[in-house]
């Protein structure tokens, strides 16, 4: 008895290899449109987090005084603060209030985790104030820690009466996507 090319076998097969292909394709598309929308929603909330600290840099932060009354080495003491490094008298920006975030910023590992709570982000922040000859930076400087994606927002403003440029960076090392 010849085999014939048609046998039920071939043919039970090639059902069983077409559906597994069917359902490979749908569940790569569906996969693929899931990990886009999820990187575009976290650049999304990047970005806006990017742009509302953009705009509460500037306010004074509450209390107006809140960078006399911080004890740099008691983080306990940083719970009833909101950052703002203004004065508000416009754009002017205050350098005592520079100098005690920075200061807040780099006094050990887990005061920069306390940080960014005060200012409202939920990524890892860099913050450079440029004005004339002098930079001020404040937060973790993303480039050394491979950041998966970063948002930049650049705000103008005054420091002791001379024009200022501040640049915020909000940045990632972690995947948006399905861990």
């Amino acid at each position: 008895m010849k085999a014939q090319f048609w046998s039920f076998d071939v043919i039970f097969a090639m059902v069983i290899f077409g559906t597994a292909l069917v359902l490979l394709t749908f569940a790569w598309s569906s996969m693929s449109g899931q990990l886009s929308s999820t990187y575009g929603l976290g650049l999304q909330n990047m970005q806006a987090q990017a742009q509302s600290l953009q705009s509460r840099i500037l306010t004074p932060g509450s209390p107006q005084d809140w960078a006399s009354q911080v004890n740099i080495s008691n983080t306990g003491s940083w719970s009833n603060v909101s950052i703002g490094l203004g004065t508000g008298s416009g754009s002017q920006l205050s350098l005592a209030k520079i100098y005690t975030l920075a200061a807040m910023t780099n006094h050990n590992s887990t005061s920069y985790q306390a940080t960014k709570q005060l200012i409202g982000v939920g990524y890892d922040y860099y913050i450079v104030i440029s004005t004339g000859n002098v930079t001020l930076a404040m937060g973790s400087y993303p480039f050394n820690k491979n950041p998966y994606a970063i948002q930049t927002a650049t705000k103008s403003a005054t420091l002791d009466g001379r024009p200022a440029t501040v640049q915020i960076m909000i940045w990632t090392n972690k995947s948006f996507g399905v861990s």
